[in-house]
């Protein structure tokens, strides 16, 4: 076991700037989730952090130790990856066993450590089978009982978990989360899908064009984004962003959507007309009944998932708006009147970065 931690790590590619200055301290069992979108750079941080790139500039430390310029076989690490990466030509136990026989290891201690990972990962009856014998579930599980008998400082995984159906990637999921927690291992986890991010995760570095948009708990970056890249990205169905101005000394927002409705968590800094943009979840959106004080959202698309139904449609002025209701109504063309919790927003400004609320109006 050990801390990560990266200072100012960056990377460029020719004239183009991939990565501008992660900084990022990994306490010692923690697993960090790596998210972004495709392009982001999440990607070029883990192999960094592998050592198979060299940062432009900063540095890697494991456990205190400066493994910048090291070769990965001399950083401590196990690296899962996105397609497995066993040699077809080997059994189970020849892959797991590899990488212990290269350091010379002794033949009774190897098959202990592949037998109490194959018994931990359920493969134990596998041993004996070639990758091409073995689904996709088995496989990942063969990579990851390659990574777990070097009991490594550092698990890094990449996306390993791309290349499975969705009901498997749920089930692999909850055993890379146990099983990280059981080991006690330092991990970093890089994926481009949010809920793998929010289920796994101690905390998540959300990307964004070579950036740390922010480094929180899976909890607290849902519920306060730090911009409106993080809010958009982290939740599904992403998040309604609506247009407003400041009113009533800061007290309130005005809406594009033709209401002005007073802040719950006390004002925000700036002169009224300051523009503003107004963050709503769908599923905090309300379906109001008739008569009471609601906007009239005209339904576009209906999408039934059950125990809930996805409304998409638009509000006056022409602002697009989702809404995770409970209730299986709303027909194409009909008019729901819905409400907008102000305890339930989340206030930006016209730039995209958080605004939070001031103690008191300055006279």
């Amino acid at each position: 076991m050990a801390t990560l931690s990266l200072s100012g790590i960056r990377k460029q590619f020719g004239p183009t700037q991939v990565l501008h200055g992660i900084d990022l301290e990994v306490e010692d069992g923690e697993m960090i989730v790596v998210v972004g979108a495709s392009g982001c750079g999440k990607s070029t941080l883990l192999r960094i952090v592998a050592g198979l790139e060299t940062p432009s500039s900063g540095t890697v430390r494991i456990d205190g130790r400066d493994v910048t310029r090291l070769e990965p076989a001399d950083r401590d690490i196990a690296m899962v990856f996105q397609n497995y990466a066993l040699y077809p030509h080997m059994t189970v136990f020849e892959n797991m066993a590899y990488g212990l026989k290269i350091r010379r290891m002794p033949s009774a201690e190897i098959r202990r450590r592949v037998g109490e990972a194959a018994d931990m990962l359920e493969i134990a009856a596998l041993l004996d089978r070639k990758p091409r014998q073995l689904s996709g579930g088995q496989r990942q599980r063969v990579a990851m009982g390659r990574a777990v008998v070097r009991e490594p400082k550092l698990f890094l995984f990449d996306e390993p978990l791309s290349n499975l159906d969705a009901k498997l990637r749920v089930q692999m999921r909850a055993e890379i989360r146990r099983l990280q927690k059981r080991l006690g291992v330092t991990s970093l986890f890089v994926t481009h899908d949010q809920v793998e991010a929010m289920t796994l995760g101690d905390r998540l570095v959300v990307m964004h064009h070579g950036r740390a948009a922010q480094v929180a708990s899976p909890m607290q970056v849902w519920g306060e984004p730090a911009d409106t890249y993080v809010a958009g990205f982290i939740g599904s169905p992403a998040m309604n962003f609506l247009q407003g101005t400041l009113a009533e000394s800061g007290t309130a927002a005005a809406l594009k959507a033709g209401v002005t409705l007073p802040f719950a968590d006390g004002p925000r800094p700036g002169a009224d007309g300051t523009a503003l943009t107004i963050g709503i979840r769908p599923e905090h959106v309300e379906h109001r009944p008739a008569g009471t004080a609601a906007l009239p959202l005209t339904v576009e698309l209906v999408e039934p998932l059950g125990s809930e139904t996805v409304i998409h449609g638009r509000l006056p002025g022409g602002e697009e708006l989702v809404a995770r209701l409970a209730l299986a109504a709303g027909d194409i063309g009909e008019v729901l009147p819905v409400g907008l919790p102000p305890a339930a927003w989340h206030v930006f400004s016209a730039e995209g970065a958080r605004l939070p609320a001031r103690a008191s109006v300055t006279a």
